[in-house]
């Protein structure tokens, strides 16, 4: 007799049918997030930045800015793109399942156990491809895996929502107070990210922590260091701020892109300035203050 067939199996539906449907939307419902596609171009392991702890930081495609400093320039665009890297032609973008990329997150599991480590999102701007994020996201807690994300919050707080019942740290940029020199430098304002950091420290639905790129002619000077300290310690719950200092090790990418890198003659800031920028932050505010994170 067909299994389907068979009385016992019959019967034993019949008695709990609300138990068993429900059971297979459960399972439906969990198979079809974890086949959620977005594109990728980048899988780090082992890194201790961005976050607590060992961390597999996972790149996505897309962005809305267009900052000068850019070190992932081959993060901005969504498209597949082909760049030259060390002479030869790279292709840049994966369209890859959550499913997928779990399978290289759980690997470093005793990592993370051991360190308090993670998975991290970065980009680009992960929120470009919000359900893929929060995807990405839901299936790392649900592995019982600690999350974290980069992003400058630059869009609508109903896309950021989606994310945040899946995110424990939330590592949001805040470059500049001013929206006129925020403009000139990234392409936008910075209106709607820092309403957007007032209402996500307000929700109380993840840590917060602001990162400042400090970047030389743009942001690095006292006072515009000491606006932002003062505008994070008014975010409740805002504990931490970090001082990420300006590099050039994206410099060659622009070239094999064939785009011009604006910044080639600017040089990182020196340690001694770094200490009083620190030194700044902690005069007008009371926000434990990192150099670098």
């Amino acid at each position: 007799m067909p299994r389907s067939a068979h009385p016992y199996v019959q019967t034993h539906c019949c008695m709990r049918p609300a138990g068993c449907i429900q059971q297979q939307e459960e399972r439906k419902e969990k198979m079809d997030y974890l086949d959620t596609t977005g594109r990728i171009f980048d899988i780090q392991r082992y890194s201790i930045h961005d976050g607590r702890g060992i961390r597999t930081i996972v790149f996505l495609k897309g962005c809305v800015l267009r900052c000068r400093w850019c070190c992932n320039p081959e993060s901005q665009e969504y498209g597949i793109q082909t760049m030259m890297v060390q002479g030869k032609p790279k292709i840049i973008g994966e369209d890859v399942t959550v499913r997928t990329v779990m399978e290289t997150v759980v690997k470093d599991r005793p990592y993370y156990r051991r360190s308090g480590g993670g998975l991290t999102l970065s980009g680009g701007e992960s929120l470009c491809q919000a359900d893929f994020a929060a995807a990405l996201l839901r299936a790392a807690k649900e592995a019982g895996i600690n999350t974290a994300m980069e992003s400058m919050a630059c869009a609508p707080m109903e896309t950021i929502d989606k994310l945040l019942p899946w995110l424990d740290q939330y590592l949001m940029d805040i470059k500049h107070m001013d929206s006129g020199k925020h403009k000139e430098f990234t392409g936008k304002g910075n209106e709607l990210m820092l309403e957007n950091a007032r209402k996500i420290a307000e929700s109380g639905k993840t840590e917060l922590i602001i990162r400042v790129p400090v970047i030389p002619t743009f942001n690095d000077t006292e006072k515009e260091i000491e606006e932002i300290a003062r505008f994070s310690d008014t975010l409740p719950g805002v504990k931490r701020i970090h001082l990420l200092p300006y590099h050039r090790l994206g410099q060659d990418k622009y070239e094999g892109l064939g785009r011009e890198y604006l910044m080639k003659d600017i040089l990182p800031p020196a340690n001694e300035h770094m200490e009083s920028l620190k030194r700044a932050v902690e005069r007008v505010s009371s926000l434990d203050c990192h150099i670098g994170g």
